[in-house]
């Protein structure tokens, strides 16, 4: 009796490493870091660009609220903007 359930156990074993070999198995784990990673890039990317829209937009809100001109834009509000963007 114990002879046909280690059998049955070898011969499950088998078919779960066959099926673990069908969907992938230890080879597509680097397909997915690399795809992994360029979504990590773009993320990356675009949230730096969503940062430097938001920046411009409450700078145009700020300037709209106090009644100045928008073309008198400072290298210091420059400078912070880069400072903000990078932190």
């Amino acid at each position: 009796m114990a002879a046909l359930a280690l059998i049955i156990s070898i011969i499950a074993l088998i078919l779960a490493f066959m099926a673990y070999q069908k969907v992938g198995g230890l080879g597509d784990v680097s397909k997915q870091a690399e795809v992994l990673t360029q979504i990590g890039d773009a993320i990356v990317q675009a949230t730096n660009s969503l940062k430097e829209k938001t920046i411009e937009l409450l700078e145009k809100l700020e300037v709209s609220l106090k009644g100045k001109d928008t073309s008198k834009k400072t290298p210091h509000k420059q400078e912070e903007r880069s400072n903000k963007i990078e932190g």
